[in-house]
């Protein structure tokens, strides 16, 4: 039965469920800046109030970062992404570092457990553009494949759960990468974590692959305490 209009939810409720979905299938990439205004109100057929006060919800949300005079960019894929990347910015990078070492460790040990011949394919191929992003001194580019590379083995899991929050890290762990990049000798093609853990996931080795995640974010620690 149809809802009667005193049922109806807002406008605006209705508005901010149809971005939060392009945001999450990806119509709209992380750290991308979103459509203009203009553009979104012509194609929601909405007003601008509307719009905004859908916008709004979501940059509180910390799904979406409104930075004025240059647009409105994706800062998290989901709420709870949004939340802990607020919760993140409380933390030093050791400890969130540590946390992520727990995850990783369990993603990768589930991975080499449940992956699929996709799994081992897109993991593959996240590889191979790592690496030719490095070779062609596109920085940007190998830090989103390092990153797409580690939140495939915590989707390769097979836990929806885990992979939602290790997704929850993205934004930290890419501007982290980042910063990296600055500090003299940093070698952005380690195969510990990487390679080693792609051969590991595809023989079925769980040992070895909890070893080779140990060995690259531990050596990461060493890395931000030198």
């Amino acid at each position: 039965m149809a809802l009667s209009p005193s049922h109806r939810p807002p406008l605006a409720d209705e508005v901010t469920a149809k971005l939060r979905t392009m945001i999450q299938s990806g119509e709209w990439p992380l750290h991308q800046r979103i459509p203009s205004e203009t553009g979104l109100i012509a194609d929601l057929g909405v007003s601008r109030g509307t719009l905004r006060e859908a916008i709004k919800a979501l940059a509180h949300s910390g799904m979406l970062e409104v930075r004025r005079g240059d647009g409105t960019y994706v800062r998290a894929t989901s709420e709870i992404s949004g939340a802990a990347r607020r919760m993140y910015q409380d933390h030093t990078e050791a400890h969130i570092l540590e946390v992520r070492l727990g995850l990783d460790a369990q993603a990768a040990r589930l991975a080499a457990r449940n992956a699929t011949a996709d799994d081992v394919a897109a993991l593959r191929a996240l590889l191979a553009d790592r690496n030719e992003a490095w070779s062609s001194a596109d920085y940007e580019g190998w830090a989103r494949a390092d990153w797409g590379f580690h939140e495939r083995v915590a989707q390769a899991s097979g836990n929806p759960l885990l992979h939602e929050l290790y997704v929850s890290f993205g934004a930290v762990v890419h501007e982290d990468l980042l910063k990296q990049l600055r500090r003299p000798g940093f070698e952005g093609l380690q195969q510990e974590g990487h390679d080693f853990l792609l051969a590991a996931v595809e023989q079925r080795d769980e040992d070895a692959a909890i070893a080779t995640v140990n060995t690259n974010l531990n050596s990461c620690a060493e890395w931000l305490a030198g």
